[in-house]
């Protein structure tokens, strides 16, 4: 869920977004019918999101379940990413996995391609794209996959082979082995509630029984939503989901009973060194940034800041990279419920290594001084963010992708008044942002670079 990056489209194509945009709002009714959604909760819990986009006559069915890293003790950490490769296997319905590929054919869904899953720190989401035609099959071929899988123990180790070699080629990135290190000290309390990858015994010892644990404890209806996007009625959808879902069973709300810890705040600045055979040297900052619930303002402030970073024309860009000091600098922010952090990363050479790293710290605390941005960089961060979500709705399947993503985390409204929300943001919001979350406040820096290079580090 990083927002906030620059995207370089023409100016015809930003301005055909805003007015895009502008259209949606003016002729909503209602908040729920923006970009073309609709959304009802079935008894159980569900809650069922329809997109319409009569473009193609192609349905993406997605199941977003609030899961993932943040819901895993250290006896399962990296267990939820087992389960999501373990879903498109055998259930009840489809006993083993050469009839689920062969089922998946026969509902024209390629299964690598338009099949598929992921998991997050918050999010666990399956989708497949498949004909209007195949809309009811499709929905109970879901429905079957989500409410009875067997947890084959030959398909288990089949699986845990999948994921260890993914496990290998992480480890073998020295990208991912930054972000590790410097993740296991921006979360040094609860680092497997931010680790999605998890450890590698716990995968290899996984059982049927604890991947039954966690389809008890996550896997329910009320803890779900089914998300309809493509050639559809909104109507038909949600008395065709209210009659194939009404047979799974609402269970209590898993983060009643299970709460996830937050994690409490740095308390001084850390820096790393580590060591890879690599040709660049790579620089990651890390701090702890606003959460949902606790701080909502301020995680749209943290998306207009970013926005305004980003942009080539900003005094951060032309300070660290027009300078010659870096090749390139971003900032990210990651909106969540349970601590979203805030990144920086860069990348510089073995001649600008002393400096660029003084002139990063630096240039992170001047953010914070007044007048640092322009009023004109304000409003046109606002309206890049804006543009940005008329583009994410254009694809009808990833959209419905993207909508699983926030409502994990945030909840759909959060979504519907996004815009609205940013637009609200003014330059008070985001100083105050910046003095809660940035100026003077612990971070994690993490510097990759190699044997040579550590030797001039100073």
């Amino acid at each position: 869920m990083k927002r906030g990056g620059t995207t370089k489209r023409g100016l015809a194509a930003y301005l055909a977004a805003v007015f895009l945009l502008s259209a949606f709002v003016q002729s909503a009714p209602s908040q729920v019918q923006r970009y073309g959604i609709s959304s009802t909760i079935l008894e159980n819990g569900l809650e069922v999101i329809a997109v319409e986009n009569h473009n193609v006559p192609l349905v993406t069915i997605t199941i977003a379940v609030k899961s993932g890293a943040c819901t895993e003790p250290p006896a399962y950490d990296g267990l939820s990413h087992l389960y999501e490769h373990m879903f498109f296997k055998g259930n009840k319905a489809i006993s083993n996995q050469e009839s689920y590929l062969e089922r998946l054919r026969e509902l024209g869904v390629e299964l690598g391609r338009l099949a598929n899953g992921s998991t997050s720190t918050e999010s666990t989401l399956y989708f497949i794209t498949l004909r209007r035609d195949y809309l009811e099959q499709g929905m109970i071929f879901m429905k079957d996959a989500i409410q009875s899988p067997l947890f084959d123990e030959e398909e288990l180790e089949m699986e845990k082979r999948v994921v260890l070699a993914e496990y290998d080629r992480a480890e073998a990135t020295p990208r991912r082995c930054l972000q590790q290190e410097v993740d296991k000290r921006l979360w040094y309390k609860y680092p497997w509630r931010k680790d999605v990858l998890g450890d590698r015994e716990i995968i290899t010892t996984a059982t049927q029984d604890k991947m039954l644990t966690i389809q008890k404890k996550f896997y329910i209806p009320n803890n779900s939503a089914l998300i309809i996007a493509g050639d559809i009625d909104p109507k038909e959808i949600f008395n065709m989901a209210g009659e194939i879902f009404a047979d799974w069973q609402r269970r209590e709300d898993p983060f009643m009973k299970y709460p996830v810890p937050r994690h409490p705040l740095l308390e001084e600045v850390q820096e790393i060194v580590i060591v890879r055979p690599v040709n660049t040297i790579s620089i990651l900052i890390g701090f702890h940034g606003p959460s949902v619930s606790e701080d909502e303002r301020a995680t749209y402030a943290a998306d207009v800041l970013s926005c305004i970073l980003n942009n080539p024309a900003s005094g951060f860009q032309k300070n660290l990279v027009d300078s010659g000091l870096f090749t390139s600098c971003s900032v990210a922010y990651r909106t969540q419920e349970y601590t979203g952090p805030i990144t920086i990363f860069a990348r510089t050479n073995t001649q600008n290594l002393n400096t660029a790293r003084k002139a990063l710290i630096e240039e992170v605390q001047r953010i914070g001084q007044e007048d640092y941005f322009s009023d004109e960089g304000l409003k046109n961060a606002r309206q890049r963010l804006e543009a940005q979500q008329v583009y994410d709705v254009e694809l009808a399947s990833m959209f419905a992708y993207t909508l699983g993503s926030w409502w994990c985390s945030t909840g759909l409204d959060y979504y519907l008044d996004y815009i609205p929300n940013v637009k609200r943001i003014t330059r008070e919001d985001v100083e105050d942002y910046i003095n809660t979350y940035i100026t003077g406040k612990p971070f994690v820096i993490g510097v990759l670079l190699s044997q040579e290079d550590k030797e001039l580090l100073t």
